[in-house]
């Protein structure tokens, strides 16, 4: 979760950061700075004690990427968190455009404000990073809470009346957004064979990542056609419609186990019938 939660914090923190200098110092420094980041990074990993690397078993051979993609498809919810992530990743997380067309276009600010944005913004996604800290196993319930989270503030946001409020709305945007990656990612890792953990990461993220290129062109285009507002409306639709398709699945009642326990603490589990790994098919 700390692994995760770091990677998409970065991810919303340093495009504010980038703001600040920009509005501070220039564009250029703001590029010299971001190259020297990576001096930490290198140093970082040069660091690294590898007797103190767990081993694991690696399977060897030809079709393994075929192997991964069987077992993921095998798995309803290893699909379903994928899905879900990349529906969020396509439509919601284009934060450096949106955040950017909304300050300067529909509030009339400049670099500073924008980078104030995404600081405010920074202030959910750390409790979101605490919070996930907090939390013994990731749940599914706690993912599909956080994704209607996030569908209602980034309703607030796209209708904002004025900077102040739409600052205020980045809050809970923030903590959503990354209570949800974290949650899904964490989700994946605990609940795959060791053996085929590399693989399922790897197409994890090219979902999440890869959708990116996909959707941001298509962000670019609504905010000339539509307006600064529907850029964030979009996310909010697609996200929105993703919940109610799922919940759709869930009402067919295949595959999934809803139970409601009454105990000392009230609470909604949702389990999948093919939620357990099974040990996968390695090619040799």
């Amino acid at each position: 979760a700390l692994n995760s939660a770091s990677f998409n914090l970065g991810r919303l923190i340093g495009p504010a950061a980038a703001g600040l200098v920009i509005a501070w110092f220039g564009i250029a420094p703001a590029l010299y700075a971001n190259a020297a980041t990576f001096v930490f990074v290198l140093v970082a990993l040069l660091r690294l004690d590898t007797k103190l690397l767990t081993p694991s078993p690696r399977a060897r051979g030809k079709g393994q990427i075929r192997a991964g993609l069987r077992y993921v498809k095998g798995r309803p919810d290893l699909v379903l968190i994928m899905a879900l992530v990349f529906v969020l990743g396509t439509f919601g997380m284009n934060f450096q455009v949106t955040m950017a067309l909304m300050a300067t276009e529909v509030f009339d600010k400049g670099p500073g404000e924008y980078g104030l944005l995404g600081s405010i913004m920074a202030i959910g996604s750390l409790a979101a990073a605490l919070l996930s800290a907090r939390r013994a196993r990731p749940r599914l319930r706690v993912l599909l809470a956080a994704l209607v989270g996030f569908t209602l503030s980034t309703a607030l946001l796209s209708t904002a009346a004025n900077y102040v409020l739409f600052a205020i709305f980045l809050v809970p945007t923030g903590l959503s957004a990354l209570t949800a990656l974290t949650t899904a990612n964490a989700m994946v890792q605990v609940s795959v064979d060791p053996v085929m953990r590399g693989r399922v990461m790897a197409l994890y993220m090219a979902i999440f990542m890869g959708g990116t290129p996909f959707g941001a062109p298509m962000i670019g285009w609504i905010g000339d056609v539509w307006g600064p507002r529907w850029t964030i409306a979009i996310g909010t639709i697609a996200v929105g419609l993703s919940l109610v398709a799922v919940a759709l699945w869930f009402a067919r009642g295949q595959n999934v186990a809803v139970t409601i326990q009454t105990r000392r603490h009230p609470r909604l589990r949702i389990q999948l019938a093919s939620s357990v790994p099974t040990t996968p098919e390695v090619t040799k």
